[in-house]
């Protein structure tokens, strides 16, 4: 699709034929994309452009992730809490455990801000198992979690305006992205408002902003990007050839490929026969500039 004149296209698709991909992150440092496979475990980094795919087995499910002064380490939202990790080593150093008996709920998607906070949300997994409060909005000041927000049933769509003055965030199931004002000093949130409601099979999931303050939400079930305007109307829209689109971000050595995660997991073999692409990640040129992604402060 087309909008205000700009062209969006395909670039390349990679066969990661992930079960559940999510959270990418680019690293300008290295020229890759790190994301992870939640339900396989695993951390993959894609180097760009040669398109070489790397895996790396985890210690747990891996939610989301982001990066740190040190390049050789990732900072991390494991499925039982925050932690520091090194690929090449298999190192992991835990700084606060958010889960740390299970209890139906896992650590889910996640973003630095403009500030160097990492701030990650939590999803219930087992609804027999979930505590009263359900999930939970926590953000990371250095090594100290603090939960923000709860009821929540799947957090997702963590990202942040550009100038670091408001927080995107959705409850999947709800449908409803929100937007909540941010003090960029403290890292206080003030009260949401609705950003943009969506319908029908389309959940709002992953998420990123360009530089134009632009919010690109990756829609699970419909098999969409659907990029909006800072005022909550569409700008583009993107279809792909797989249902569960799962987590958007923006990389490349100009900042203007879209990176896009994609998920077999739930898929019977009938479906996967008509979306043999599903789990893959696919990558378009926007014609759009994002933004570099921010280092974790602590």
């Amino acid at each position: 699709m087309t909008a205000e004149a700009t062209t969006i296209e395909l670039v390349t698709s990679i066969p990661a034929q992930c079960v559940l991909g999510e959270g990418p992150v680019w690293d300008h440092r290295a020229s890759c994309l790190w994301f992870t496979d939640i339900e396989a475990a695993q951390l993959l980094r894609l180097d760009w452009p040669s398109g070489t795919l790397t895996r790396f087995d985890l210690p747990e499910r891996l939610g989301s992730l982001g990066l740190t002064a040190d390049p050789a380490q990732l900072v991390c939202a494991f499925a039982s809490g925050f932690a520091l990790y090194a690929p090449a080593t298999g190192a992991c150093e835990w700084l606060q455990k958010t889960e740390p008996h299970y209890r139906g709920v896992r650590m889910n998607d996640g973003r630095i801000d403009r500030q160097g906070r990492f701030w990650a949300g939590s999803m219930v997994e087992d609804r027999k198992l979930a505590p009263p409060e359900k999930a939970s909005l926590y953000r990371l000041d250095g090594t100290a979690a603090t939960a923000l927000r709860s009821g929540i049933a799947i957090s997702n769509a963590i990202a942040f305006a550009p100038d670091g003055t408001a927080l995107y965030f959705t409850d999947t199931l709800t449908q409803v992205i929100e937007r909540y004002p941010l003090d960029p000093a403290s890292g206080a949130l003030g009260q949401p408002a609705v950003f943009a409601r969506l319908t029908g099979e389309a959940y709002p999931d992953g998420a990123d902003v360009d530089a134009a303050g632009r919010l690109w939400n990756a829609e699970w079930g419909s098999g969409r990007v659907t990029a909006y305007n800072p005022d909550g109307s569409r700008f583009a829209q993107i279809d792909l050839p797989v249902s569960q689109v799962s987590c958007v971000t923006f990389g490349g050595a100009d900042c203007g490929l879209l990176f896009v995660t994609t998920a077999r997991t739930g898929l019977s073999d009938e479906a996967l026969a008509q979306e043999p692409q599903a789990g893959d990640l696919f990558i378009y040129r926007t014609g759009i500039a994002g933004l570099p992604a921010p280092v974790w402060r602590g």
